[in-house]
């Protein structure tokens, strides 16, 4: 039990000590203010916990040094995108013999087809094409759905999270109504107009949506990692494909996270069977990349649909997509980094580490539970497992996060900074695990004295 009043002491304590080692970052962060929106590049870097965020210096492997040179186990690994650990050999030798090569020419690279193979051959979809982000790719595929099935609607998962799509920018509010959900900055049009959005886990509502006649595609994560880890019930997605092809809908999977379960994702584990698959991050090791493939028949229709003539202005593409650096990029990665091998000793790390956070829950009564997914896990705030986003995010504490964030911080772990997420890499030992467990184990009984 955690005593009230018990975080914010305990924060105070946290703060003291992170300004104490954090004096060079804390000078950067001062002038950038001044340079960018709260100090820094990117709106949501404000949210890390602290004073400011910490300036890193280098990064290789599991690990990084920040400018004040304190050293950190990263659990984070940029979120995903850099799952394969910092800058690994195979990926930084790819990148350096292309860049004096070319970098971006608008035709096709010799690393294109090779990507494309190894991508069909994980995820059992023929025919890929490459952008810069899995934003990029969900939002191609979303447009394509739309084309091919002459329908406006597309249905999104309750809490989901697709990059800056604006259709997955919704939620349900108390009347079960589509709304926009917090955090949708300057959406087009109501998010109605758009979008149906249905709880994860519920088949029930997913077939309500459908029966409109109006669904041009279903946009999921086979499971939910962007507002924690939730899990599919047993046969679900299997039955979510049933429907969309019963009611003439498009399935889009979203692997960019879930691709933590191996070198095939979900999709591969559970033998679906989407029209589209969408993936970006890690399979560029770090490198800004994305990809979505796409059935025989799909690619036939839009083919179909999409003249020559206005092939290049139909509102698909860009003009960095498939450039030569993040193909060689993707080719090194997909190759030698995020290999069969590197997974099986990733998801054993994986659960070493989600058994030692169990151990230290159960032995402090806290009535955590811990959720696993492959090669990343995670401590929820409830004694069960959610069954969907709405349970998810109710079993948030956003003061007692920034606390631990905080408090692992200044203990030299990073964790994912929108919840309590683990990512393990390549490079990650079973003494950062360990690590990690005997920090995770102080702190706790801290908290509950």
């Amino acid at each position: 039990m955690i005593k009230q009043g018990r975080i914010a002491e305990l924060r105070a304590k946290e703060n003291e000590r992170f300004l104490a080692n954090h004096q060079k970052s804390g000078e950067l962060f001062s002038r950038s203010q001044d340079l960018m929106p709260e100090g820094v590049p990117m709106s949501w870097m404000s949210k890390w916990p602290g004073a400011f965020p910490i300036f890193v210096d280098t990064a290789k492997g599991a690990k990084f040094i920040d400018v004040d040179g304190n050293n950190y186990i990263d659990f984070c690994l940029g979120d995903t995108g850099s799952m394969t650990g910092h800058s690994p050999d195979a990926v930084v030798i790819a990148i350096q013999e292309q860049v004096g090569k070319g970098l971006s020419v608008m035709l096709p690279s010799k690393d294109a087809a090779p990507v494309a193979a190894e991508l069909a051959a994980r995820f059992n979809l023929p025919l890929w094409q490459f952008t810069v982000s899995a934003t990029d790719a969900n939002r191609h595929a979303i447009r394509y759905s739309r084309l091919i099935t002459g329908k406006s609607k597309v249905i999104v998962i309750d809490r989901c999270y697709h990059g800056s799509v604006d259709e997955s920018f919704a939620t349900l509010d108390e009347s079960k109504k589509t709304v926009a959900r917090e955090g949708n900055i300057g959406a087009p049009v109501p998010l109605d107009l758009t979008t149906r959005v249905v709880a994860f886990n519920d088949l029930a509502a997913i077939e309500s949506a459908l029966k409109h006649s109006d669904v041009a595609a279903i946009l999921m994560e086979p499971a939910m990692t962007n507002v924690g880890i939730v899990l599919p019930q047993e046969g679900y997605l299997k039955e979510v494909e049933k429907l969309a092809k019963q009611y003439g809908a498009l399935l889009i999977i979203d692997e960019t996270h879930t691709i933590s379960v191996g070198v095939g994702g979900m999709t591969a584990q559970l033998g679906l069977s989407p029209d589209f698959l969408t993936i970006g991050k890690a399979i560029g090791g770090g490198f800004p990349a994305g990809a979505f493939g796409m059935t025989q028949d799909v690619a036939d229709s839009i083919k179909k649909m999409v003249s020559l003539e206005v092939i290049d202005t139909g509102g698909i593409g860009g003009t960095l997509a498939a450039n030569a650096l993040s193909l060689a990029a993707m080719r090194a990665t997909l190759s030698k980094v995020l290999t069969k091998d590197n997974f099986a000793e990733m998801i054993k790390l994986g659960n070493r580490w989600a058994d030692g956070v169990e151990k230290v829950i159960h032995q402090y009564k806290l009535g955590w539970t811990v959720n696993r997914l492959g090669a990343r896990a995670e401590y929820m705030f409830s004694p069960t497992p959610p069954l969907n986003g709405r349970e998810a995010a109710d079993a948030g504490d956003f003061e007692l996060e920034q606390y631990i964030h905080l408090r692992m911080l200044n203990d030299g772990f990073l964790i994912t900074p929108f919840h309590n997420m683990a990512l393990i890499s390549p490079f990650t030992t079973a003494a950062d695990v360990d690590a990690h467990t005997d920090a995770f184990e102080a702190m706790c009984s801290e908290l509950t004295e």
